[in-house]
């Protein structure tokens, strides 16, 4: 499958915080919330949802097309990306501004407030999906995940006008957008991603219940963090997936992002919705045992071991006839 991932491309910022952001609210003082937090830490990672996604399947052994724009001091961020497989010819740069900023602090329990500075995502908005799909001989699939949510739209408006198979990844932009906007994001998706949050969100702000959202998507894919994930097609019972063990929690940050690309690099390979979820699970696992969306690696020989420890010799056999890890 030739599939393109839309969204932001930013350098995190990750901060930890020794303590517990709920002991510091007051109750009776929420409407004057003035807080700040001494961290430990600092650690500044390559991230943005595209991107991570991108990392992701390229680590997994496919080419994905990156869409989304940039600043001028892309280059190195750029050369990391291509020496993992990732398609950036597609890459917008701007000239006047810089590449997006994503500053967020975690709590002991994993609990995160964070910032994220558009600078060139905002001109993403600009960038057309045609000329991607001509360059490249055609697209199966769109990912249309966070970035400027007018870029968001218009790719999603496109995806239907051409008649390109589309995922909906709202996630952070959904507390930014109206209901309209994201009933528009979400009608007619091939695959819509969240987690157990964002699907209630998604209800609350569109004015559709479960069974309504499920009428209007192919597949529901929900993230459940430690208890694995659901995925729901209308009319069929709902599917679980177990999580994959972790051997250490470092650092939440991307690891939806992780799960997205290993699903993702299942549908490429033809797989089913279950095996694609347990691919996810498990990329997601390695994002979780490091600090930032885009430290680990995925080994051939590590991975295959740990699919059949999570999921049985049958499953991993299925995997193994696809997977081309970029570490051995």
């Amino acid at each position: 499958m030739r599939i393109a991932v839309s969204g932001s491309i930013a350098t995190d910022h990750l901060m930890t915080f020794p303590g517990r952001f709920g002991s510091q609210f007051i109750a009776e003082q929420m409407d004057r919330v003035s807080l700040s937090f001494l961290v430990d830490d600092l650690q500044i990672r390559r991230g943005g949802v595209a991107a991570n996604i991108c990392f992701g399947m390229g680590c997994l052994g496919l080419r994905p097309i990156l869409v989304g724009a940039v600043g001028d001091d892309f280059a190195d961020y750029r050369s990391w990306l291509e020496r993992h497989g990732v398609d950036c010819d597609s890459v917008h740069v701007s000239e006047l501004r810089h590449t997006a900023r994503f500053l967020c602090t975690t709590d002991e329990d994993h609990n995160q407030i964070a910032s994220f500075y558009s600078g060139a995502m905002a001109e993403s908005r600009d960038i057309e999906l045609q000329p991607i799909a001509e360059r490249v001989g055609g697209l199966d699939l769109v990912v249309v995940s966070p970035s400027d949510p007018e870029a968001m739209l218009r790719h999603t408006d496109e995806c239907r006008q051409r008649g390109i198979p589309f995922a909906a990844d709202c996630s952070q932009q959904l507390a930014r957008m109206e209901g309209a906007e994201i009933r528009r994001l979400v009608d007619g998706a091939a695959y819509l991603f969240g987690n157990d949050y964002e699907k209630a969100l998604i209800e609350q702000k569109t004015g559709w219940d479960d069974e309504e959202v499920l009428s209007r998507v192919g597949v529901r894919v929900t993230t459940l963090g430690p208890k694995g994930a659901r995925i729901d097609v209308k009319g069929e019972p709902s599917l679980h997936i177990q999580p994959a063990p972790e051997l250490r929690k470092a650092d939440p940050t991307g690891v939806g992002d992780a799960f997205r690309a290993g699903f993702l690099a299942g549908l490429s390979w033809g797989l089913s919705l279950e095996r694609c979820g347990q691919i996810g699970n498990l990329t997601a696992t390695h994002v979780l045992e490091h600090v930032g969306g885009q430290e680990y690696e995925l080994g051939q020989k590590v991975f295959l071991e740990r699919f059949t420890d999570a999921y049985g010799a049958d499953a991993a056999a299925e995997v193994a006839a696809h997977l081309r890890c970029y570490y051995p």
